[in-house]
């Protein structure tokens, strides 16, 4: 197994450039639906590159995009509705992206990822938190990283507005969308 944990106790991804793998990584969502049950979500093509530095984890980057058009929920009518301009307008705007603007150490094997999200044509900053799950060698001789980031983000934010009210007075779709990331990253050089 590749060597993670500093002489200060912090787990870190080894430093170079890696790049995610799409077949062996998630990039999902959650929301609330009527506030009683939870939706989920993932999008099934995306690309990403972590570049950990060599000195200080914290002067690491990661991007990534994610292609709308592959939206799945599960639901052929919902996810053609999420494409539509009432959710991501994917016909205008047809990628999520994200590149991080700092990293911060937490404990161990966390670390707070800061950075620009763009969703349709809004872009805020929003923070993450990333675990170093482990690193190894595949059984084809390829180094791989393992990380999983999570995080929450409030869909109006973006210009996902569209919203319904219950009867009750609820909303059908939750505000807050939970990000749950699972990477699995090659290493590239």
């Amino acid at each position: 197994m590749t060597q993670l944990m500093t002489e200060t106790g912090m787990v870190r991804v080894p430093a170079g450039t890696w790049n995610v793998d799409p077949v062996h990584s998630h990039v999902a969502f959650e929301v609330k639906h009527m506030r009683i049950a939870t939706v989920r979500g993932e999008f099934r093509e995306f690309e990403g590159t972590l570049q950990a530095a060599e000195d200080d984890p914290t002067n690491s980057r990661a991007w990534g995009s994610a292609n709308v058009n592959s939206i799945d929920t599960g639901n052929p009518d919902r996810d053609d509705h999420l494409r539509s301009p009432d959710f991501f307008d994917a016909e205008h705007y047809p990628e999520i992206r994200f590149e991080s603007t700092r990293v911060t150490h937490v404990e161990g094997s966390t670390y707070r990822v800061a950075g620009d999200l763009t969703i349709k044509d809004t872009t805020r900053e929003v923070e993450l938190d990333a675990t170093v799950q482990g690193a190894d060698k595949d059984p084809w001789g390829n180094e791989r990283v393992g990380v999983a980031v999570r995080g929450a983000i409030n869909r109006t934010d973006f210009g996902l507005r569209w919203q319904q009210r219950l009867e009750t007075g609820g909303l059908l779709v939750g505000e807050e969308v939970r990000l749950l990331l699972d990477i699995s990253a090659v290493r590239a050089d």
